[in-house]
């Protein structure tokens, strides 16, 4: 009896011993973020939520609601200036507008991108994700390797010559969106885009024919669809892993990265051994990173693992960007039938009836180029960037302690009216070669040394697409669709813009 009652009083004692040891750690983290809203409270910012856990209340329901998180943002940019904050627990981070804030940190180097975000996407729910890839290194030197590997597969000499691809996967587009005209199916643009974007990466990067528009068993697009929205969950509610009832979904996410980084890796080790074994093999953008990684010295026995991290970032950002951007452009030119017999008459002009599109009739197609880039302007690519703040700033005045993330938002500066008159009209005319440049206010690709690789890709991608597409169909929404827009870490038409196709009169010729 004597030694229950012993064994009682000590198990007594360590639970009372615990629960003030975490007492006085909690008491100890709301110390903590007391000095954080010491240092940083001078700067401007909406109320807080919660002493604790500030303002991820607000933030949370606006997603929760299905509302546009940006929009928020760019209601308390015009609130509170040009750079204001926001705090989640001990963390602060600030929102920047301020245009020479924005030249300064984003043309260095000195400024790397930010842990919070970044290196969360390492992984995926417990499975390499993103890693240590090109949009996702923070250490410069390791990003500095890649970047120096990646060039040459990007250079604007290397990029025109896929305009046969472009040509090619565009045409599959243009035949399929013709049996739709035939029989009077109405479009998911979105979804069209979805595949022949996928079918180019795949073709132009590795040389894989997937033929997505034809083939709608292929687990590319459902897999890529899983991660994206996995990663929205993964980044913005560090709950959501540790919920009973989404173990499944979290499960279908991990496979969906796994297959994604298996198919990488047979396709990288297929072309390696190619190589090695000199067999023809096709002058894409694998082939070209393969040759500069062999003359690079110091290769490092985790190359092939930072080759699968951009293996995805390219499958990724390299596929679902470019259909959003032309989804939007279609959704516009949709609404605006002044602009679309514009951009329709340059078409026409230039490229006439035919059926190749040149590069030297890229560069000729300069109105179509305006619509692209003020698509860019309303629905960005990719909504932000950001980056730590190593040592003290100043912006607009304010003194910044270093120690402090700050975001860069190209959706919110894109839609103030500071920057752009009636900056919720669509108007291309914003971005004629005779129109005042933006200054530090449009950077849907970032800006500086990170900015992102792909963007002439993408952009070569989109004239041609469009090109083919405004030359060969008429086009119009189909009635009673709702435009809003899907927040899914890039934005997209939460329609999937519907179109009613047609096949176009008499061209003119060019």
């Amino acid at each position: 009896m004597a030694l229950f009652h012993l064994t009682a009083d000590w198990i007594c004692y360590f639970f009372i011993s615990l629960l003030c040891l975490i007492f006085i750690v909690f008491l100890c983290f709301c110390l903590y973020i007391k000095y954080i809203h010491l240092k940083y409270d001078h700067i401007p910012g909406p109320p807080r939520d919660s002493f604790l856990f500030g303002h991820s209340s607000t933030m949370l329901r606006e997603m929760s609601n299905g509302r546009v998180i940006h929009n928020k943002f760019l209601e308390w940019s015009q609130t509170y200036g040009p750079v204001y904050r926001l705090n989640v627990l001990h963390t602060v981070t600030l929102f920047v507008t301020c245009p020479d804030t924005i030249k300064e940190v984003l043309m260095s180097p000195k400024y790397p991108k930010n842990d919070l975000v970044y290196k969360r996407l390492f992984n995926l729910f417990g499975q390499r994700f993103f890693g240590d890839g090109l949009v996702t290194a923070r250490d410069h030197d390791l990003w500095y390797k890649q970047r120096r590997i990646m060039d040459p597969a990007f250079s604007s000499l290397y990029l025109q010559g896929l305009m046969g691809t472009f040509n090619e996967r565009a045409e599959k587009l243009m035949d399929k969106l013709g049996e739709m005209a035939d029989t009077h199916t109405a479009a998911n643009m979105h979804h069209l885009l979805n595949c022949v974007t996928l079918d180019v990466i795949t073709k132009v990067a590795f040389g894989v024919d997937l033929d997505l528009l034809n083939d709608s068993d292929s687990p590319f697009p459902k897999a890529i669809e899983m991660c994206l929205k996995g990663m929205i969950h993964y980044v913005r509610d560090i709950t959501f892993e540790f919920n009973p009832k989404n173990w499944k979904y979290i499960n279908k996410v991990r496979e969906s990265v796994k297959m994604l980084r298996t198919t990488g890796r047979k396709w990288i080790n297929e072309r390696k051994r190619a190589v090695q074994n000199g067999e023809n093999v096709p002058k894409d953008i694998l082939t070209q990173i393969l040759k500069t990684a062999g003359s690079e010295e110091n290769i490092q026995n985790d190359d092939e693992e930072l080759m699968l991290d951009n293996f995805v970032t390219f499958f990724i950002a390299g596929q679902e960007t470019t259909a959003n951007q032309l989804a939007f452009a279609v959704m516009e030119l949709g609404r605006l039938p002044e602009i679309l017999a514009k951009v329709k008459q340059e078409v026409d002009d230039v490229i006439g009836m035919k059926q190749e599109i040149s590069f030297d009739d890229l560069g000729k197609m300069t109105y179509l180029s305006q619509v692209l880039k003020e698509t860019l302007r309303l629905y960005p690519t990719a909504p932000g960037t950001s980056r730590y703040i190593p040592k003290d700033l100043n912006i607009n005045g304010i003194h910044i302690p270093a120690g402090v993330a700050c975001m860069f938002n190209s959706y919110v500066s894109g839609r103030m009216d500071m920057f752009f008159e009636d900056p919720l009209k669509f108007d291309p005319e914003r971005f004629h070669h005779n129109a005042a440049k933006p200054y530090y206010c449009y950077y849907p690709f970032a800006l500086g040394p990170r900015s992102c690789l792909g963007q002439n890709f993408a952009q070569m991608e989109a004239k041609v697409v469009m090109a083919k597409l405004l030359q060969r169909f008429d086009f119009s929404l189909v009635p009673g669709q709702s435009f809003d827009i899907m927040d899914t870490g890039t934005l997209r038409p939460k329609s999937g813009v519907m179109c009613n196709i047609r096949h176009r009169g008499q061209n003119t010729t060019g």
